[in-house]
């Protein structure tokens, strides 16, 4: 593009205290009004730490030094300014990954909106309060006067999403900066952003792209410029960095996409199998899963519904006349728009709480009836691996503390494969010197690992993974997919796994349920879903599954 870029960045560096190597390595580019930069790589390489120094908010452990880093011609202030508080929000528009975090639990969503608009514009209350339905709407919230009262934790993950982005454009900032602004989001909802991120660019406004979708690249970014341990290791126009590739690093983002990928392919296959997982997962070992019609299903629910109570005195109908059967020793996959019911469901299989009406049945026995009691001693057949694995984790805990733990719920007589800490760690392919670090010192993937090891602790027979690599980025996201797969095929286990990633439920999944507003509106084998939909919604659905466009 000609003319002044409106943001310019030029031999940016990070170092941490006590760190050998820096986070950010001489990072430079420029990004124009009407113009989307994405910058792409693993978790680690130092992108989104480059963003955060583009609005003064590096941790105060960072030592950022650079030769320019102007906005609209206007040297940005430093680190600890007060200047920061009039350039945000109104000049810099920022939307980050953790709505859950990033959203004050105690107020209204609208009123975050709100006070953007109160601080940055000149619009009476009741024009504000129309433009926050506005922004609602624009982003795709449905039911916005509804949605614009409640809090944060009333909100699905997707809601709160869009509720985030919505506040980021609210005072309509020359420059966006978006941290994996769709990963929580589903395929449906996820294109109807794309496309108010690229009306925003066809507008004028500049947008920064922090992603490891490399399918959202396509649709969006005009430049990429990939990252790898602090330094930039390609850059250039999109459709030449995805068509033609120059670096290994983004050769290898490109082969972890799991869309077109058949089931049982590895992601990663440029990786050694470790040699420490030999005892428990050899080559050529097979595990046989009986099948026969006398087998029954790992998890079965028989028309099961559930409502809730709204604050207005009214009820929503989470969940209408739900039939799902789990196979044994097969993965079925749960797929669905935010807010469908998809964790309602994961929710009431692991008896954390109950139905209105219908059954649960666990190896062909009765579950969902049972008092906590009652289910204790069958409580270890079923484990569970949930998206954000922190949040789950004791922060006080070690890694090694935190598997003794799991191990002791082990019941008596059980017998497993995995009876020690070591055998855990070998078999989720966790390097042993990581024993004695807590939760917040490992990384995404790292993290993800320790909790499919304590999820196996307790020998289960069946695993609800509920998005468990949504918030991981592509390439660790292959690394814990095809561990999944190797556990699945080497311990007989079952999967109901839960994802809004349609790509991901097609690599991973055996047969395949729809569910849309409570109810299922399509089941079936996999193949025969993905490529011969019969419901409105599935097809819809797997219309707007994002393909990477070279």
């Amino acid at each position: 593009m000609t003319g002044s870029p409106l943001i310019s960045v030029k031999n940016l560096s990070v170092r941490f205290d006590r760190a050998p190597l820096p986070a950010v390595d001489h990072v430079s580019f420029d990004v124009h009004a009407g113009e989307c930069l994405a910058i792409v790589g693993e978790s680690g390489s130092g992108k989104s730490i480059t963003a955060r120094c583009l609005l003064g908010l590096a941790p105060p452990n960072a030592h950022v030094a650079f030769d320019a880093l102007a906005l609209q011609g206007q040297s940005l202030p430093g680190t600890k300014s007060r200047r920061w508080r009039s350039i945000r929000g109104a000049s810099i528009g920022l939307v980050l990954q953790d709505a859950l975090v990033s959203l004050d639990p105690l107020r209204p969503v609208g009123r975050e909106i709100e006070d953007v608009l109160r601080l940055h514009s000149t619009l009476n209350q009741s024009q504000r309060r129309q433009r926050v339905l506005e922004l609602l709407e624009a982003v795709g919230v449905p039911d916005p006067a509804l949605r614009a009262q409640q809090r944060s934790g009333e909100l699905s993950g997707g809601l709160r999403q869009r509720a985030l982005i919505a506040t980021a454009l609210a005072a309509g900032p020359p420059l966006i900066i978006a941290d994996e602004p769709t990963t929580a989001l589903d395929v449906t909802v996820q294109s109807k952003v794309l496309n108010l991120l690229r009306s925003l660019t066809d507008s004028g406004t500049a947008l920064i792209l922090i992603t490891h979708d490399l399918a959202v690249v396509s649709r969006v970014a005009d430049r990429v410029l990939v990252m790898s341990e602090g330094r930039v290791v390609e850059s250039g126009d999109t459709g030449a960095v995805l068509t033609e590739p120059a670096a290994a690093e983004t050769r290898q983002l490109l082969a972890s996409i799991p869309v077109d990928v058949p089931r049982g392919v590895p992601l990663r296959i440029d990786e050694p199998q470790s040699a420490a997982r030999a005892p428990q997962v050899r080559a050529n070992d097979t595990v046989l899963v009986s099948r026969a019609s006398n087998t029954p299903p790992a998890l079965e629910l028989i028309s099961v519904s559930r409502r809730y109570p709204t604050r207005n005195g009214e009820t929503i109908q989470a969940l209408n006349h739900v039939s799902v059967t789990l196979e044994a020793g097969t993965t079925l996959g749960l797929v669905g728009q935010s807010g469908s019911g998809k964790t309602t469901i994961a929710r009431i299989a692991l008896g954390l709480e109950s139905a209105d009406s219908g059954q649960i049945l666990l190896d062909g026995t009765d579950w969902g009836s049972l008092s906590a009691r009652e289910r204790r001693p069958r409580r270890h057949r079923l484990g569970a691996i949930y998206q954000d694995p922190l949040s789950s984790f004791d922060p006080r805990l070690t890694v090694e503390k935190i598997l003794v733990d799991a191990l002791r719920a082990q019941s008596a007589g059980t017998s497993s494969s995995l009876a020690s800490v070591d055998e855990l760690m070998d078999a989720v392919d966790l390097p042993r010197n990581l024993k004695n670090r807590r939760p917040l010192h490992l990384s995404g993937g790292q993290r993800q690992r320790v909790a499919i090891a304590r999820a196996l602790a307790p020998a289960p027979r069946t695993l609800l993974c509920d998005e468990p690599v949504s918030a991981l980025d592509v390439s660790t996201q292959a690394r814990v997919l095809d561990l999944l797969d190797e556990l699945q095929r080497h311990l007989g286990l079952s999967y109901l796994f839960i994802s809004h990633d349609l790509g991901v439920i097609r690599h991973m999944s055996d047969t395949v349920a729809v569910i849309n507003e409570g109810r299922i509106v399509e089941t079936g084998v996999t193949h025969e879903i993905f490529t011969s939909p019969r419901d409105a919604y599935t097809q819809s659905l797997i219309a707007a599954l994002p393909r990477v466009r070279k």
